[in-house]
């Protein structure tokens, strides 16, 4: 259910829609050979370039704007797509009669659906409605002009969702949850301003601030298919600004592409504005998602898998900075599945100019938001402490909720692991401390230097949005304040707020970790027995120990070894220990 607030910039490009199929949010199929193309409209479009095919509608010889080779070789089977569609048909209640689905229940049964959503039923009579500027599987997108209330006189744009096409529960209750976050998520300067929702017997009206600058993805195609580093680097910084805040307040766009993403007016300087959250959804921090949205080119490889949370919209982040500073997608297929395929198998190529005149640190902003391990991926507040774009001027550090799961971890971790972290923290360098203290900053610590759990429920409050009480962010950190434990300097606050994982993803990471052993060995490293090492691990009395341990220990003086050290980083418990 895409969104569209004003025409799109005029582009010396011409603008074709790709072949290639997307998951779309809406499960639209692809058109059939030799029938009308649907309109151009936010709700359905394959992003960002047109085909490299030259037979093909949207074959475009514009050099400035390549496309990604062909991967050679061949892919190994099963493919991903025909799992994938079922769940998008079944979820919109397009389940062709032989077509195969996922099994969810009477969901999709249209028969005794509730499409009363409880809204004002007076939008005719405020609103006069006028030019389409978009339209979609559920409805289309016009601009309006309020001719009563508040905004008398005014212009802004109106997303009609038709209620004839609301077949599922699901495809229900996303209307519901996308009136929620929008009132919930106010205040923030890039995102689109919400007025109010509407309904009548014929569909939903959600009324909402008018953006004429067109789309991100019309400014990419107007520069020639890509930005130099330092406009790119505005961009990022605007578009992570109101991504931490939403996953601060533990909402998850779950659709993050150029398309989504307007500039207030046509002006070069024009702030940009974060649209359409028809498929976003609230998730609590320790908790996963599994349903399957989002648009093809700019999935992650966990939403694929089923298990995902807000580190799936970095993802997608990612992939946009890499089309903003190259002008070619980092992953590209003839086919819907040879897309997937190339998410999950496929790696991004930094080779091909101009890549290798591109600054050391845009590439690296670029791949740490590509690791396709969700737990090596950067949040949104790392992505503003990044030395590529930390000291633009727009550039505003939220809390990062990551903090509070790793600190949750670090006090309940053994005090054998707590000392471990110690030292790797203390063996950390300038760049990968400069997150921590920004985090450190917020939490207002006092004349002493000194930090309390309770801070972290202070700081959330002092800018959260209602949206925490649906995603029960405040239920997550208010069961981490709950724990007994003494305040922390910043030293201690490292060892608990650092990241394993993602210091794994460094280029130093091998240096870093023999460093914090070797200090680790002379400040904290003693001899320990076997069954003290299972208990510090929590293992249970029935496994195997001397297997399982064998290697966690030096054999000529009983000290934690440097495998058991990197291990015992990473928290390693009778859960995640290998089964003899």
């Amino acid at each position: 259910m895409g969104l569209c607030h004003g025409k799109p910039v005029e582009s010396p490009l011409p603008r074709e829609e790709l072949e290639d199929p997307v998951v779309s949010s809406n499960g639209i199929p692809p058109p059939n050979p030799g029938t009308p193309k649907p309109p151009k409209s936010p709700f359905y479009r394959p992003s960002p370039l047109r085909s490299s095919h030259r037979n093909s509608p949207g074959y475009s010889s514009v050099t400035s704007t390549p496309l990604r080779k062909i991967f050679k070789g061949p892919f190994p089977p099963p493919s991903p797509a025909k799992h994938i569609k079922a769940f998008l048909a079944r979820r919109h209640g397009s389940v062709k009669p032989n077509a195969a689905a996922i099994p969810e229940g009477s969901e999709a049964d249209p028969v005794g659906l509730d499409k009363n959503f409880g809204f004002s039923k007076q939008f005719l009579s405020r609103y006069e409605l006028g030019e389409e500027v978009g339209r979609g599987h559920f409805g289309y997108t016009c601009c309006a002009k309020a001719i009563k209330g508040e905004l008398k006189g005014h212009e802004v744009a109106v997303k009609v969702i038709l209620k004839s096409k609301m077949t599922t529960a699901v495809a229900i209750e996303d209307v519901r949850r996308e009136v929620r976050i929008l009132r919930a998520l106010a205040g923030h300067k890039n995102l689109v301003q919400f007025y109010e929702a509407y309904e009548d017997d014929n569909g939903v009206y959600i009324v909402m601030e008018l953006c004429k600058g067109g789309e991100l993805l019309d400014r990419i195609l107007a520069r020639g298919g890509k930005y130099s580093e330092e406009d790119a680097k505005g961009v990022m910084v605007q578009i992570l600004n109101v991504v931490s805040f939403c996953h601060l307040q533990g909402v998850v766009h779950r659709d993050l592409k150029p398309e989504n993403f307007l500039f207030t007016s046509k002006d070069e300087k024009a702030p940009l504005k974060v649209i359409d959250f028809g498929l976003s959804d609230f998730v609590k921090p320790d908790e996963r998602l599994n349903d399957i949205v989002g648009s093809a080119y700019y999935v992650a490889p966990e939403v694929l898998r089923r298990s995902y949370g807000t580190e799936a919209d970095m993802w997608s982040i990612g992939v946009i900075a890499y089309i903003l500073l190259c002008g070619s997608r980092p992953f590209w297929a003839r086919t819907e599945s040879g897309i997937f395929r190339t998410v999950l198998k496929a790696d991004p190529n930094f080779e091909e100019p101009p890549w290798p005149t591109l600054s050391s640190e845009a590439k690296d902003f670029v791949k740490r938001l590509l690791n396709k391990d969700y737990r090596k991926r950067m949040t949104a507040a790392q992505a503003l402490c990044h030395p590529w774009i930390r000291d633009h001027e727009d550039a505003t550090i939220p809390m990062d909720m990551l903090i509070c799961r790793l600190m949750r971890a670090y006090i309940c971790s053994s005090s054998l692991r707590k000392s471990a972290l110690v030292a790797l923290a203390k063996s950390l360098t300038v760049n990968q401390l400069f997150y921590l203290r920004e985090q450190f900053t917020l939490l207002g610590p006092n004349k002493n230097g000194y930090i309390a759990l309770q801070n972290l429920k202070t700081v959330l409050l002092k800018h959260s949005t209602d949206a925490v009480k649906d995603s029960r962010v405040l239920d997550f950190v208010n069961a981490v304040c709950s724990l007994q434990y003494r305040k922390l300097d910043f030293k201690e606050f490292a060892a608990a707020a650092v990241s394993v994982h993602q210091l794994e993803a460094s280029a130093n990471w091998e240096q870093l970790a023999r460093s914090a052993y070797e200090l680790f060995d002379k400040e904290g490293n003693r001899p320990i027995m076997i069954e003290e090492l299972a208990s510090e691990l929590g293992l249970s009395p029935s496994v195997p120990m001397h297997v399982v341990l064998q290697d966690w220990i030096r054999h000529s003086d009983g000290k934690l070894s440097f495998v058991g050290f990197v291990k015992l980083l990473h928290g390693a418990s009778s859960r995640s220990m290998p089964k003899a």
